[in-house]
């Protein structure tokens, strides 16, 4: 597991919620030129997810920074609970206006305030399965209704891995040039929503790049939580997949912003996640070894896995910051001391892509 450059100086994330909300918000030192440089304000719609609120805030702060005035408007249905109108607030108290939408709904959609910036997250995996038909209107239909509203405009538009083939465990993973190859509904309505964003971008002229992100950890959620949930219950970790990629999601959001400048026609298109190929053997006996718990392990390791190459967002955005050694120490840590959960995994060892 090669380091990455050193994270910024400063209390680790582990330390409690306010600083994990800090540190997945920072947003280092070349964003706020880039964001600055774009001009206008900036839509964050499905800004209600694991990422969303952490995006718009990593963008404020990064116009804030640069003396810009511009507006970051977060657009979700905030669940309609009051969990969400907390989540609200905090968006809010940071300086990001908000605006509660149902983007499957066309009223909705077409009275979202103009913007020439936008960030699509929007989207839904789990529970397709059992109700196919609301992720398809989510990942196909709400795109197509998002993209018609803001023709013209510049947006970047987060994707998945899932609709690449599985690749070697010991190559480098799936590039962009690659054909896709989805497996299950999910991955097939997630390449809709990729396909029918490149529709209206090719007939009203808007900027597009597309962001295939697998996988980002947030302490709170990812597949190292997932390990170290499992390694610290004593519960068996699943070797099938036996290869990952894993991302912090504070380099995630700024990855994905970077990408906003990068919107292109026809779209940039650009994997988003750590560079390493590692194995979850390995991440299981090193957060073993940071819990005081051996890992159970059942399976095997398959030939192949979910991989994504990483070179074009080396070379043409910049590089993860955090480095998988932090990521290991911070979320052990986090377990250990019983910090929060969304109660979402990952689910990152499904190989029949069904979720």
């Amino acid at each position: 597991m090669a380091d990455h450059p050193a994270a910024s100086p400063g209390p680790g994330p582990a330390s409690g919620e306010a600083a994990l909300d800090d540190w997945l918000s920072r947003p280092g030192p070349d964003l706020p030129a880039a964001l600055h440089a774009l001009g206008g304000d900036i839509v964050v719609l499905g800004a209600g997810g694991k990422m969303g609120p952490s995006l718009a805030r990593m963008a404020r702060r990064a116009l804030d920074a640069a003396g810009s005035r511009a507006r970051v408007v977060a657009v979700s249905r905030f669940g309609g609970r009051p969990e969400g109108n907390a989540e609200m607030r905090a968006l809010r108290e940071a300086g990001v206006e908000t605006v509660r939408a149902d983007l499957v709904d066309r009223a909705d959609v077409a009275r979202l305030p103009d913007a020439p910036n936008v960030v699509y997250m929007a989207g839904q995996k789990f529970g397709t399965r059992d109700r196919p038909s609301v992720t398809w209107a989510m990942n196909a239909y709400a795109p197509a209704l998002c993209a018609e509203r803001y023709a013209g405009a510049r947006a970047a538009v987060f994707s998945t891995g899932n609709v690449y083939a599985l690749t070697p465990a010991a190559g480098p993973g799936a590039r962009e040039a690659d054909e896709p190859r989805p497996v299950g509904e999910y991955a097939m309505s997630c390449l809709a929503r990729e396909r029918l964003w490149e529709h209206f971008s090719e007939r009203h002229g808007t900027r597009l790049s597309i962001v295939r992100l697998n996988y980002a950890t947030a302490l709170r959620y990812g597949v190292l939580t997932d390990l170290a949930r499992r390694v610290a219950a004593g519960e068996p970790v699943a070797l099938d997949m036996g290869a990952v990629n894993v991302i912090w999601q504070g380099d995630a959001n700024r990855l994905a912003l970077l990408a906003l400048g990068r919107a292109s026609r026809p779209a940039f298109v650009v994997n988003v996640t750590g560079p390493e190929t590692l194995s979850v053997r390995a991440l299981a006996l090193e957060l073993g070894r940071r819990l005081g718990r051996a890992p159970i392990f059942t399976g095997a390791e398959a030939p192949d896995a979910l991989l994504s190459d990483t070179t074009r967002m080396r070379t043409q955005l910049g590089h993860a910051e955090v480095s998988v050694a932090e990521l290991l120490d911070w979320t052990a840590a986090w377990v250990r001391r019983g910090g929060a959960l969304l109660d979402k995994p990952t689910r990152f060892e499904v190989r029949d892509g069904a979720f």
